[in-house]
């Protein structure tokens, strides 16, 4: 478990990504593989031309209602920024995890590119890094194997450190993975794993962590007394209805700041094109995040309530 003291010094920046009420209204377009998948499932181009046109319409359309949209550095970032087509009051989360990551007997392995540095997202012109890591919390070590949570940790607390020298925020992302020949969670299991992961990563004091919605009330109460830092729920492409309720109850039961979600809002656009995709990201993706935002609106905690001066 880090320092407390330290941790607390290093949650000081989430401003430069936050409304200014102090909660998070992010849209997640960092995807690459999972959006050539999508776009090859409705007969697309996968060309890298199509991949940052999708991108800088999605922010387009998106980021007027934003506080940050989270890009990818390899098309995002760049096709946003020749199309100039961020809102001036939404920032650049950056993703900075490796594109590819290394496996150890078919379960991922933590790992980090030493040139994709806090340093090297602030030259691009980013506000924020966002770290991506798959993690077990209840993984057993057997012998001869190596500590994948012990690798998880050990690369988070490396972007902590390297973003709090740099003086931008970092958002570390975790998500659960199946391990070998396991049958499918049950809703509570994968619940008390989401809090079990929370607590672990909570300790490597990031400014932020995004977790996928821990199933219902009681496993948003389970984050919540785990966490000494703010978080935000990612929507895992669940249907609109689903992830307002789950915004509702992961602020209200869970302390949550607020949300980085992308596939809710933009997942039928990538099936369209030119004035039909802009116009659907311009009407009924934007009516979403409108809802969204209600949704969370009087309920997300703001991420100042974590700063040492509010405590």
């Amino acid at each position: 478990m880090a320092d407390r003291g330290i941790v607390s010094q290093g949650r000081m920046g989430l401003g430069s990504i936050a409304r200014p009420d102090g909660t998070l209204a992010i849209v997640a377009m960092d995807q690459r593989n999972t959006l050539r998948r999508m776009l090859e499932a409705v007969n697309r181009p996968t060309t890298t031309e199509e991949m940052r046109q999708f991108k800088a319409d999605v922010t387009a359309g998106l980021s007027p209602l934003t506080s940050a949209v989270l890009l990818d550095p390899e098309f995002g970032v760049p096709a946003v920024k020749e199309a100039n087509a961020m809102a001036s009051g939404s920032a650049y989360l950056v993703a900075a995890e490796p594109p590819e990551r290394e496996t150890w007997n078919g379960e991922p392995r933590a790992g980090r590119d030493p040139l994709r540095s806090a340093q090297w997202v602030k030259d691009m012109g980013g506000d924020a890094v966002k770290f991506l890591v798959q993690m077990r919390p209840d993984r057993k070590v057997g012998p001869g194997e190596p500590d994948l949570i012990a690798e998880v940790v050990d690369v988070v607390n490396a972007v902590v450190h390297d973003c709090r020298a740099v003086g931008i925020p970092s958002v570390v992302e975790t998500l659960l993975y199946s391990l070998p020949g396991e049958e499918p969670l049950s809703q509570r299991r994968r619940a008390e794993l989401i809090v079990e992961s929370a607590r672990i990563l909570d300790g490597c004091g990031s400014d932020l962590l995004k977790l996928e919605y821990p199933s219902d009330a009681e496993g948003c109460r389970g984050v919540a007394n785990v966490m000494t830092g703010p978080w935000a729920m990612l929507s895992a492409g669940m249907p609109l209805e689903d992830f307002l309720t789950a915004i509702r109850t992961a602020c209200d039961e869970g302390g949550a700041s607020g949300f980085i979600a992308g596939r809710v809002y933009w997942k039928e656009a990538v099936g369209m094109e030119g004035e039909a995709r802009q116009g659907f990201l311009g009407g009924e993706a934007r009516e979403r995040l409108e809802q969204s935002l209600m949704a969370m609106e009087g309920r997300a905690r703001p991420w100042t309530d974590f700063t040492p001066a509010a405590q």
